[in-house]
């Protein structure tokens, strides 16, 4: 993404410049002709404004802050202020310094004339296509302030969720960290001066073969460190550029739906998404297609997103959105089963609301159920590890008394 300057007429003349982020200058022209403006000159930023710009760059706009901004003007809104005065107070008691920034150019879009959707559609880098969606169709329905409040809920919950996996994998991925340091310190401290010792006291004599293999795995490690450290780090940012590349991303989600303990969790979690996501977009009057569609691409699973893709193709032939998705292999019978119901009774949204309910609490027991799993796991990969270390050092000296 880049940011770009630019000045442009409206259809009664009115010239007005303005900043706007896109990955380009055509994205640029396109979404200007989206608003009814013919673009005169659009060039391309800087990287920052002021001595002090290189301190904002990079610094994340986090989801807690964009949760704040929607519940907060949600309730200006509700209270009667005018969105143009709600914006410009959101701008002055934000602390982060580049999202007030886009405050600003938000609320002068929106003074202005342009609509508060187009206006947040300038920023697509901070408000996903599901923000956007819902808020314009808000302000064609005029329920601004029911829709913020919808999508502060539907924020807050998916943070939690994130949240709730990220705190369970913690524990878990400290007692992996420490165990491969535990490993690295006695395969290059302690094993080569007890394997020195062991042989000095059995005076050359034949080790035992748990001895032999881990000295020389000590010899090894200590003689071509550097082949250690280039294969740790090389193959570690090579598989992350990897993971970068569609392929990488669908091989990964692949693997993560086949590992019997994760696609437990990563299923659930996406269930609960999907359902409250879609159910956001339906309140919100977006259309089945355009909910179909933006709901896929929100998930982050991309097998899940190529299922959900496909059934917008059956549901654009004229099927209910519940037959093509009664024969997904990720979602379990009970999600087509109760949209169906949803659309038997019109009330697709509150039934997945529900369903959204229910798999929120099901993340939860199946986090904790994963975390209760990995950690008496890798405690007995600790413990077999100083087992093995044990015996080998153990095995020469029984030998040794037993000589003697």
């Amino acid at each position: 993404m880049a940011e770009f300057t630019y000045t442009a007429t409206t259809k009664e003349g009115k010239s007005s410049s303005s900043k706007m982020t896109a990955p380009n200058e055509a994205a640029v022209r396109a979404s200007l002709a989206r608003q009814g403006l013919t673009p005169i000159a659009i060039k391309k930023s800087g990287g920052g404004s002021g001595p002090l710009a290189f301190l904002a760059f990079g610094k994340r706009i986090k989801l807690k802050d964009l949760v704040v901004f929607t519940r907060q003007l949600a309730t200006m809104i509700n209270a009667g202020v005018p969105l143009v005065r709600s914006l410009a107070t959101m701008q002055e008691q934000t602390e982060n310094p580049v999202f007030k920034k886009h405050i600003a150019d938000i609320g002068k879009d929106v003074e202005g004339g342009t609509s508060f959707a187009d206006a947040l559609e300038k920023h697509n880098s901070v408000f996903s296509p599901i923000y956007i969606n819902m808020v314009r169709a808000g302000e064609a329905g005029g329920i601004l302030d029911e829709i913020l409040k919808k999508l502060a809920v539907q924020q807050e919950k998916d943070a939690r969720i994130r949240g709730k996996f990220k705190s369970a994998m913690t524990y878990p991925i400290v007692l992996l960290t420490i165990t491969f340091g535990v490993f690295i310190a006695l395969m290059t401290i302690v094993v080569p001066k007890i394997g020195k010792i062991i042989q000095d006291l059995t005076n050359g004599s034949e080790l035992p073969t748990t001895t032999k293999i881990l000295v020389g795995i000590s010899g090894f490690i200590i003689n071509f460190w550097y082949i250690h450290v280039i294969v740790i780090f090389g193959g570690g940012f090579l598989l992350l550029r990897y993971l970068k590349t569609p392929k990488g991303r669908r091989r990964r989600d692949i693997i993560m739906l086949k590992t019997p303990a994760i696609k437990i969790v990563v299923t659930k979690m996406a269930i609960a998404r999907f359902s409250r996501i879609f159910a956001s977009l339906m309140t919100a009057g977006v259309t089945v297609l355009d909910s179909i569609e933006i709901t896929a691409k929100a998930i982050g699973n991309a097998v899940i997103e190529d299922e959900l893709m496909a059934a917008a193709k059956d549901v654009a032939n004229g099927q209910p959105f519940s037959v093509p998705l009664s024969k997904s292999r990720v979602f379990p019978p009970i999600v087509s089963q109760m949209l169906a119901i949803g659309e038997e009774t019109g009330e697709t949204s509150t039934v997945l609301l529900k369903v959204a309910d229910f798999y929120e609490e099901e993340v939860d027991a199946a986090v904790d159920g994963l975390s209760s799993i990995l950690e008496p796991m890798l405690i007995l990969v600790m413990g077999a590890m100083v087992g093995l270390i044990a015996a080998a050092v153990i095995g020469p000296i029984s030998n040794l008394s037993n000589q003697i």
